[in-house]
């Protein structure tokens, strides 16, 4: 079936999937390592790129490739590369992009690993990195230098919940001649489409919101056009993070459900948002959803919805948010988010340990900040285990 023309949810269920010589309703799994050739010459025609048949599942597998033109066409991209991990698809389009003597820009909230992984990894072998609030895109003029390649953004930001406008950025990019790669992950397609705005690249972890059910680590890069994706999938390729066929399995079913689970988290989210915002212990509260968000506006405009994402921190500073998480018992104490469990974490000693405390706080990532990812459970009992919970601060 031809998607491309079809509604999102439609996308969602039907989009990548093929017909197998049995007729199965479902993408099965291709469990191999390798694939056998009909002749000499379509294996030569294989690594030629002549024929688009499959070799070895490093490089290429059916269940995979399902999984990428399914995310490629929710993205409204040229095509997908899936990863072993969201770490996988970050490091893949760093290594395909950066090079000695070269300077990325990023927004100075990101998911810890992939600033960390700049820091000290690609620092060694000369990549430079400045982190700013993109936020507010002078601060992003400014840092461009003669070597800028990247301007990177995670918007809404881990795990500050700051917005970034996206068409701003592709303009500053136009301008400067950079590769605008945008973190999707804390929207997912169903809430932000980067590429529409003027993104050059896309990437998530989908073991959060696109797969949502804390069973599986995976990653997923969708490019605008075919020569980043050309570039950035031989990288991925040699670099040997590929997903795994039954990854891909476990996604393209959890996919399926994106759109309703996303629906109802957001709902709880709102509520919560509200009910954590009039609490007197409450110091402040990021949801892009409250009116009281410096970029509400621009959430509005920019996502089509507003997730489930958002951070608090108490009056009581990190002692009181230590207690918060040690006293609620729904909300699981555990990184990642996106699932249909509510998760609750403390980022500068957990998620973002490995970022330097000053640039920790340069970043706004403080030490009374609580990372809330909210699920699907029902809502006046996500309320009470917070009630019960803030009780005890």
């Amino acid at each position: 079936m031809n998607t491309k023309d079809k509604g999102f949810n439609t996308k969602l269920i039907h989009a990548g999937a093929f017909d197998d010589e049995f007729g199965s309703a479902t993408v099965p799994i291709y469990q191999s390592s390798t694939f056998k050739f009909k002749s000499a010459q379509h294996g030569a025609d294989c690594f030629s790129g002549a024929s688009d048949g499959y070799i070895y599942t490093r490089i290429a597998n059916p269940t995979i490739r399902a999984l990428e033109q399914n995310i490629a066409q929710l993205e409204n991209g040229y095509g997908g590369i899936a990863t072993s991990s969201g770490m996988g698809a970050i490091s893949s389009v760093y290594m395909a992009l950066l090079g000695a003597g070269s300077h990325i820009v990023s927004s100075r909230a990101v998911y810890g690993p992939a600033r960390g992984v700049l820091e000290q990894d690609f620092s060694r072998f000369g990549v430079e990195a400045t982190f700013v609030n993109t936020a507010d895109t002078n601060n992003i003029v400014a840092a461009i230098k003669q070597n800028t390649k990247v301007l990177y953004i995670e918007t809404p930001a881990n795990p500050t919940m700051e917005i970034t406008d996206i068409a701003a950025c592709a303009e500053i990019a136009k301008a400067h001649n950079l590769i605008l790669v945008v973190d999707n992950t804390f929207c997912s397609p169903y809430l932000q489409k980067p590429l529409e705005l003027g993104a050059d690249v896309v990437l998530h972890s989908i073991t959060k919101f696109i797969n949502g059910h804390a069973d599986i680590v995976g990653g997923v890069i969708v490019t605008k056009g075919p020569e980043l994706y050309k570039k950035i999938r031989h990288c991925m390729v040699y670099l040997g993070c590929n997903m795994d066929p039954t990854q891909a399995f476990m996604v393209i079913r959890g996919v399926k459900t994106l759109s309703i689970r996303i629906d109802r988290a957001e709902e709880n989210a709102m509520k919560i948002a509200r009910y954590l915002e009039a609490h007197p212990k409450v110091a402040w509260i990021k949801y892009p959803g409250l009116e009281s968000h410096p970029q509400y506006e621009l959430a509005k405009k920019q996502m089509s919805g507003f997730g489930s994402m958002m951070s608090f921190g108490l009056k009581g500073g990190y002692e009181a948010g230590e207690k918060l998480m040690n006293n609620v018992h729904l909300a699981l104490l555990a990184v990642s988010l996106g699932g249909v469990e509510t998760l609750i974490q403390h980022p500068a000693s957990m998620t973002h340990a490995a970022v330097s405390k000053e640039n920790k706080l340069a970043a706004g990532i403080t030490d009374d900040l609580v990372r809330f990812s909210v699920g699907i459970e029902d809502v006046d009992d996500i309320i009470e285990d917070l009630k019960n919970g803030l009780a005890n601060c």
